[in-house]
C-alpha cells in the first residue's frame, strides 16, 4: 500500500485555518491555541443556516462555516473547489491538496442528511515543477480514495464533456476536453431522482408506437442478459449516460467576475438527480454562485459560501438578478442514452 494511503485513513483534525466575518469553527477536535482564547461566532445551528439559505451567500472561509451547520441538514453539498495551483486567488499545492481538502469533507459528512450526497467538480493537472514534471499530477485520484475511506460512498464518477474545450499548447496532447464530476454519498440510500433527468428518445413516434404493440420484444443472450424491449419505452425518456456534455462557460469576457465560471447546464443536471424540491443544496466553494442561482430556480433552498469578497459581491449581483449566466447554458445531450 502506498503511503500515502495509508496516512490518509487517519480521520483528519479539524482546525481554524482562517478568522473570517467573525466565525470560528463549531466542531473541532482540535481547541484553538489557549493564547488566543475562544472567539465568539456570528450564528450556528439553524440560525446560520437560515442566514446562509435566506441571503443566498455568505463571505467567509467554508472551513469556519460549515462546522457550524446543523448536523444532518443539507441534501446536497454540489462544488466545484480550487483546483491545485491553478488559480491566482486560491493556490493549493497538488502535492498538499488532499490535506487541505479532507477537513472541509469532514465537515460536510457531518452535515450532510443521511440521503445526503457530495458532488465535487474537479480536473487534476499536469505539474509544472518537481520530480512529476510534465506528467499528470495523480492529487485528484487520490483525493477520491482519501474521501472514501473518511466514510463518503463513492457512488460514481461522471466525465463533463465541454464540446467547446479552448485549444491551447498542451505538450504531446489533445485540447483538454473533458473534466470529472464525482458523486460521493453519506449513506447507502443516497436521494436520486432519475427521472428528473431522462432525455428524449431518439427513436421517432412510430417507432415508439410500433414497439408498444410487440408482444414477444423479450430479448436474451447466453450469457443471460437481456431485456423486454416493450417497456423501452414506457418511462417518457431514455435513462442518460455518465458523460454529460454540456458547453463550457465563458463568462468572465462577457462581465462575469470570475475566472472559471461554473456552466448553469452542468449544476442544472446533478442538482435534479441528487437533491429534492424544496430541499437544502449549500456550495462551499461558491464562486460567482451559479450553483445557488440554479438550486432556487430550481425550488431549492440554496445557499454558498465564498472566501474572496469581490466575487460575493457578484454573486449577489447574480442571485438577485436570477442570472446564472449571461448567456444561458443547457444540457445539450447526455451520451448513452
Amino acid at each position: 500500500m502506498p503511503s500515502w494511503s495509508k496516512k490518509l485513513r487517519v480521520k483528519p483534525t479539524l482546525t481554524l485555518v482562517r478568522d473570517v466575518a467573525g466565525l470560528q469553527t463549531c466542531r473541532s477536535v482540535s481547541p484553538p491555541p489557549a493564547s488566543t482564547g475562544p472567539q465568539k461566532i456570528a450564528e450556528s445551528g439553524p440560525r446560520l443556516l437560515d442566514r446562509l439559505l435566506g441571503k443566498g451567500l455568505i463571505e467567509g472561509d467554508s472551513l469556519t462555516v460549515l462546522p457550524c451547520l446543523p448536523r444532518e441538514s443539507v441534501d446536497l453539498f454540489f462544488t466545484s473547489p480550487p483546483y491545485a495551483d491553478a488559480r491566482g486567488y486560491t493556490r493549493i499545492h497538488p502535492d498538499r491538496y488532499v490535506e487541505w481538502f479532507l477537513p472541509f469533507a469532514r465537515a460536510m459528512y457531518e452535515a450532510a442528511k443521511p440521503s445526503g450526497s457530495l458532488i465535487i467538480n474537479i480536473k487534476n493537472r499536469v505539474a509544472n515543477q518537481g520530480p512529476l514534471k510534465g506528467q499528470r499530477h495523480p492529487y485528484v485520484y487520490q483525493l477520491v480514495i482519501a474521501l472514501q475511506n473518511m466514510g463518503w460512498r463513492w457512488v460514481e464518477t461522471y466525465i463533463w464533456a465541454k464540446p467547446n474545450a479552448v485549444p491551447g499548447r498542451f505538450g504531446p496532447r489533445t485540447k483538454d476536453s473533458f473534466e470529472y464530476v464525482y458523486h460521493f454519498a453519506r449513506g447507502t440510500k443516497p436521494f436520486f431522482d432519475l427521472k428528473a433527468i431522462r432525455v428524449p428518445y431518439k427513436a421517432d413516434a412510430s417507432e415508439i408506437e410500433r414497439r408498444k404493440k410487440d408482444t414477444l420484444g423479450r430479448r436474451s443472450t447466453e450469457a443471460g442478459f437481456g431485456r423486454d424491449r416493450t417497456k423501452t419505452y414506457l418511462l417518457g425518456g431514455a435513462d442518460p449516460g455518465n458523460v454529460v456534455s454540456v458547453p463550457q462557460s465563458y463568462n468572465q469576457h462577457k462581465g462575469v467576475a470570475h475566472t472559471a465560471a461554473m456552466p448553469e447546464g452542468l449544476a442544472e443536471f446533478f442538482i435534479k438527480a441528487a437533491s429534492p424540491v424544496g430541499g437544502v443544496v449549500v456550495d462551499p466553494f461558491a464562486g460567482a454562485a451559479t450553483t445557488v442561482v440554479v438550486g432556487r430556480r430550481l425550488g431549492r433552498k440554496a445557499g454558498g459560501v465564498e472566501l474572496h469578497g469581490q466575487f460575493v459581491t457578484e454573486g449577489l449581483r447574480r442571485i438577485a438578478a436570477d442570472l446564472a449566466e449571461d448567456t444561458p447554458g443547457r444540457l445539450i445531450t447526455a451520451v448513452g442514452a
